[in-house]
């Protein structure tokens, strides 16, 4: 599912967001077709940065999908009100 080296389908507004940053966060929904059984997927793909570096995109199951949109709205409501961070922080992401 590379998609290096071509252009990737328009997007519309109904959805794609354009950060403050300028790059395009599209969402869409893919479904590969083999003959035993249909995948479904929602993928999320995050384009190129304002300087032309290539972004990453991620297919999610239907309940990834909805574990991301869950975290991003609590993440989303801490960020409008609160200054301080939530709960102890991370192993891994401790400076030295």
């Amino acid at each position: 599912m590379a998609t290096a080296g071509r252009d990737r389908p328009p997007v519309s507004e109904d959805n794609c967001v354009v950060t403050a940053c300028g790059r395009s966060i599209a969402v869409r929904w893919l479904q590969i077709a083999p003959a035993e059984r249909p995948i479904s997927r929602v993928t999320l793909d995050v384009g190129r940065d304002q300087g032309g570096e290539p972004g990453v995109w991620a297919a999610l199951t239907a309940g990834e999908a909805r574990d991301l949109a869950r975290l991003l709205l609590l993440h989303a409501g801490l960020a409008e009100h609160s200054t301080e961070p939530v709960g102890p922080a991370r192993e891994n992401s401790r400076s030295t």
